[in-house]
C-alpha cells in the first residue's frame, strides 16, 4: 500500500485508519493500492481520512470520533446511533454522525465513472473510536457496501477484500486519471512508510506496477481490450506469392459436384411437394416436455429499486441500464409451476460478467416480482425460496426462479422445478421500447 499525503486528519480515529493502512507496507503481497490521505473530493467539499484505490476496488474511509470507548455499538444509517445501549447526543443534531457518507461516496463514484470505461465499485468505510468492540449494521447497509468499524489492521484489510472484488483490474493508464482527477497537483508526493524519517517521492509507473496494478498489457488486460494496428506508411506490401498452375481437371470435379446438388435438392424438392398434406412436418415438442405460456412483461430502469441484499447493494453501487422481468405459467407432466425471468442488461460484459458471481453466492439476494400487480388468473405465488438459475446472453443477465403453483403434495420434485428453471433461460423477454 502506497500512501500520499493530500492533508490532515480529519478526526481522532484518523491516525488509527493511516496506522492500519501503513502497516500492510509497501507492494501488492498484503493488498497493494494507492491511498490518497485527507484527501478533499471534487463535488464534495470536505476531506476524508482516505480514498483507497486498490487494483479491484475504491474504498472512502470518513473517521467519526466517538464520545467514549464502546463495548457496543448500533449504527444504523438512516437513525441514531447508540452506544451501549445509549442514544449519540450531538449539538449539531444530526440523526447520527455518518448521515453525510454516502454524498462523499457517491462524490468519488462519480470521479471514478467519469475517468474508467468501466468504473471500479466504489465502497463506504466509516472508521470509529476511540474503540469498538462489536458493531452492528442492519443488512440493508450491508448490502449497500457500507461498513463500519474500529480500523485495527485485518479487520480494515478483510473490509478491503469483501468490497473490492471486481472482476477487471484498473490498468495504470486508467489510475493516472482517476489520481489526477481525484489530486489535481502536478506533483503527487508520497509518504515513505518504511523510513524512520518519512521522506517525499514521485510517484511513478513502477510504483503502480508494484502495487499490483497491471500495465495494460497483461492478460486479464489484454482480453478487455482489442486494438487495432494501422499499417506502417511508407512500407510496400509484400509481392504476393507466385500462384500454382492448378491441374485442369479440378474445374470438371467442381461441375459435377454442383450437378450433383442440384439433381438431389429437386428430388427432395418434389419427395415434399407428393407428400399428403395430412402427414406434414409437426411443430417441434417443447423441451423435456415443459410448455411455456406467457403472462406478461414488464421494464423498469432502476434496477436496484426491485432488487434484494448484497443484488441490490451491487446495483447501488454500479448501476443496471435495464431491468426487464417476465412472467411464466409452466407445466409439465401436467402439473405447473409459477416463473420469473429477470433480465438485467449493462452495457458493458464485465459487469455481466461480476454481478453473475454475486449472484451465484447463496443467500446473495435477488430480484423481486412485479409490485403491486397481480398475476392473471388469481395466482399468487411467493418467490422466497424458490429453485433458481442464472446465465449470460451478451451484456444481460438472465435469473430465473420458479415455484410450485399446484396444491402441496404435487409431482413436481425438485428437479423438475430445476429443469424448469434450465430451460426457462432460453425464453425471450423482450417489450417495447
Amino acid at each position: 500500500m502506497r500512501l500520499v499525503r493530500v492533508g490532515e486528519t480529519t478526526s481522532e480515529v484518523g491516525r488509527h485508519v493511516r496506522a492500519a493502512l501503513t502497516s500492510w507496507g509497501r507492494g501488492d503481497k498484503v493488498a497493494g493500492g494507492i491511498a490518497l490521505l485527507g484527501a478533499r473530493i471534487p463535488g464534495y467539499g470536505s476531506a476524508v481520512e482516505a480514498v483507497v484505490l486498490l487494483p479491484r476496488g475504491v474504498l472512502v474511509v470518513l473517521g467519526v470520533d466517538l464520545p467514549d470507548p464502546a463495548l457496543r455499538l448500533e449504527a444504523p444509517l438512516g437513525d441514531r446511533w447508540r452506544v451501549d445501549g445509549w442514544p449519540i447526543s450531538r449539538p449539531d443534531g444530526p440523526v447520527n454522525p455518518a448521515a453525510n457518507a454516502l454524498g462523499a461516496t457517491a462524490a468519488v463514484a462519480a470521479v471514478v465513472r467519469a475517468q474508467q470505461p468501466r468504473p471500479l465499485p466504489v465502497g463506504t468505510v466509516i472508521a470509529v473510536g476511540p474503540y469498538v468492540s462489536q458493531v452492528d449494521q442492519p443488512a440493508e447497509d450491508l448490502a449497500r457496501g457500507v461498513r463500519i468499524l474500529h480500523p485495527e489492521p485485518m479487520t480494515l484489510l478483510a473490509v478491503a477484500k469483501d468490497l473490492a472484488a471486481h472482476s477487471r483490474p484498473c490498468p495504470v493508464d486508467e489510475l493516472r486519471r482517476v489520481l489526477t482527477a481525484l489530486h489535481p497537483a502536478t506533483h503527487i508526493t508520497a509518504t515513505d512508510p518504511t523510513a524512520s524519517d518519512p521522506t517525499r517521492a514521485g510517484l511513478t509507473d513502477a510504483d503502480l506496477l508494484a502495487e499490483g496494478f497491471p500495465d495494460g498489457l497483461s492478460a486479464e488486460s489484454a482480453a478487455e481490450r482489442t486494438t487495432i494496428l494501422p499499417l506502417i506508411p511508407g512500407r510496400p506490401a509484400p509481392p504476393d506469392p507466385p500462384r500454382r498452375r492448378r491441374p485442369r481437371w479440378i474445374p470438371v470435379v467442381t461441375v459435377v459436384a454442383v450437378a450433383l446438388l442440384l439433381v438431389v435438392g429437386i428430388a427432395v424438392a418434389v419427395s415434399s411437394a407428393d407428400s399428403s398434406p395430412q402427414r406434414g412436418a409437426a411443430p417441434p415438442p417443447p423441451p423435456d416436455g415443459i410448455e411455456f405460456a406467457d403472462k406478461g412483461t414488464t421494464a423498469a430502469p432502476d434496477c436496484a429499486a426491485h432488487a434484494t441484499g448484497e443484488v441490490q447493494g451491487w446495483l447501488q453501487r454500479n448501476g443496471c441500464a435495464r431491468l426487464v422481468r417476465g412472467r411464466f405459467e409452466a407445466a409439465k407432466s401436467g402439473h405447473h409451476a409459477a416463473v420469473l425471468l429477470s433480465v438485467l442488461r449493462f452495457e458493458a460484459s464485465s459487469s455481466a460478467t461480476e454481478l453473475g458471481t454475486v449472484l451465484a453466492r447463496p443467500g446473495a439476494g435477488t430480484v423481486l416480482d412485479l409490485e403491486r400487480t397481480p398475476w392473471p388468473g388469481g395466482a399468487a405465488p411467493k418467490f422466497t425460496g424458490a429453485v433458481r438459475a442464472a446465465g449470460r446472453e451478451g451484456n444481460s443477465v438472465k435469473l430465473a426462479q420458479v415455484v410450485r403453483l399446484d396444491q402441496p403434495g404435487a409431482d413436481l420434485t425438485e428437479a423438475d422445478l430445476r429443469d424448469i428453471a434450465v430451460h426457462a433461460l432460453d425464453l425471450p423477454v423482450a417489450v417495447a421500447p
